[in-house]
């Protein structure tokens, strides 16, 4: 089979390869997304011989390219305006069991392909004068991609085992290409689930932000469940999944939900945070859920002991302990307040409550509880989505007439001191919490007028004079 490598880039690849007389190959990859017409700017390029060489007079020749060498690895990067080139040369590897670091020494274009994770990773093209864009599929990886199944080009318990982050890669490109994992494959990932403990939190996260970023995040997250690898990694998460009955009554499968929504919000955006946001949501309903004999199962509180574990998890995970965390612990506490207003009864100081404490996430919560309606009856479904869009509906009008998206108080602290000649004090805290109230409660319009006359009555009030 041959491959049509139009780019000229390639041909300015081989060229060089040709001039100091050693065998190229492009591999992994860029071979797999070629074949499937998915888009690609990485290339990697096996050299049977000095791939750091060949690497360098590309750089040399391509103007504003960048070089980089990594002398632990081995490899060479070039990045110009339209690829990023990593070159290395052909090599076999072994390991020991307490690292996923290999032992690597020479080897041949064969050895290259036998040490890759999956057969549609170990494809090749030739970049040599005498096969130019001949396919070298020594373990099936074509046929694998027409089947689109997922399996090692050898032993996979020696794969998972010697590098077990092959593992999570396994169910990220189950999960991002929609391809069934082969039985044994499958069931080699259940035997070496042990083995994940050797993985690094990082690597670990990396994954599941690719796993979250698919089109379809629940079929990884099933994988990894169905697997054991998710009770290792993400115990909080797996923690969610079953369901108790008492005196016959049962509560939903918080695990199932939980990807149902997320899979429901990936409709909605395409945003990293939202979807971790939609993934915690429920992640306290574990350690909150109480039975009640009248009620039922409950799981009063679940929203705030939910954002307060955001911090243990994202740590664990070694997530960004950033304003993305923020948004996420927001998000979880508030993903139930458009709900609750929306069967108990709308008023507009809650509505003005709801829009200062969302700010500048206000839409990114509606897509959240509209993800997080769920049920088999549709019609219960449509019912609900009526009523958070009535809700919106007031968000924007109140929005609109009050002026309170993203709000901040029309008087300040340092407005305040200034004005009676205060010092930093519980008194400047008490007149500005009774100036918010009085705008949230609709008692005073949110401007800096009526605002400021408030303010003169509050500190009347307290005794408190302007200079």
């Amino acid at each position: 089979m041959k491959i049509e490598l139009t780019d000229p880039i390639f041909s300015q690849i081989a060229k060089i390869t040709q001039q100091q007389k050693v065998d190229a190959y492009v591999v992994g990859g860029f071979v797999r997304d070629y074949i499937l017409e998915r888009t690609s700017k990485d290339i990697d390029v096996v050299v049977l011989g000095d791939g750091i060489a060949v690497a360098k007079e590309l750089a040399a020749q391509c103007s504003g390219s960048q070089f980089a060498y990594f002398k632990n690895f081995g490899t060479a990067m070039v990045k110009t305006d339209e690829w990023e080139i990593e070159f290395v040369g052909a090599r076999k590897e072994s390991y020991t069991s307490g690292s996923r670091k290999p032992y690597v020494t020479p080897g041949s274009l064969n050895d290259d392909q036998l040490r890759r994770d999956f057969t549609i990773n170990a494809l090749a093209i030739s970049l040599n004068a005498d096969d130019y864009g001949i396919l070298i599929d020594p373990f099936g990886g074509i046929e694998d991609i027409n089947n689109k199944l997922l399996q090692t080009p050898t032993n996979p318990d020696i794969t998972f085992s010697d590098d077990p982050l092959r593992m999570l890669r396994c169910i990220r490109f189950a999960t991002q290409l929609k391809f069934e994992i082969a039985y044994e494959t499958y069931e080699a990932l259940k035997r070496n689930a042990y083995r994940i403990k050797i993985i690094s939190a990082e690597r670990i996260s990396e994954e599941l932000n690719k796993i979250l970023k698919s089109n379809k995040p629940s079929i990884g997250f099933n994988l990894l469940f169905d697997t054991g690898i998710l009770q290792l990694i993400f115990p909080e998460l797996a923690a969610m999944h079953g369901v108790e009955v008492m005196h016959g009554k049962a509560h939903k499968d918080n695990f199932y939900h939980t990807l149902m929504v997320l899979d429901q919000v990936c409709q909605y955006s395409d945003d990293l945070w939202l979807r971790w946001a939609a993934l915690l949501h429920d992640i306290a309903k574990p350690v909150t859920k109480r039975f009640d004999p009248v009620h039922g199962w409950t799981f009063h509180g679940h929203e705030d002991k939910g954002s307060r574990m955001v911090k243990k998890i994202f740590n664990h995970l070694r997530l960004p302990q950033n304003e993305k965390m923020r948004y996420v612990e927001k998000l979880v506490a508030m993903h139930h307040r458009p709900k609750v207003l929306a069967e108990q009864g709308i008023t507009d100081s809650a509505i003005r409550r709801l829009i200062v404490d969302a700010g500048e996430d206000i839409d990114d919560l509606f897509k959240l509880c509209k993800a997080d309606i769920t049920s088999k009856f549709k019609e219960k479904v449509e019912t609900y989505r009526r009523k958070l869009d009535n809700v919106k509906a007031l968000v924007a009008d109140v929005t609109e007439r009050d002026e309170l998206r993203n709000w901040q108080p029309p008087i300040t602290g340092e407005m305040i001191m200034q004005t009676f000649a205060l010092k930093p004090g519980r008194e400047i805290g008490i007149i500005k919490k009774e100036i918010s109230e009085a705008i949230l409660e609709g008692k005073i319009k949110n401007n800096k007028e009526e605002a400021f006359n408030y303010m003169l009555s509050v500190a009347e009030k307290l005794g408190i004079q302007p200079v």
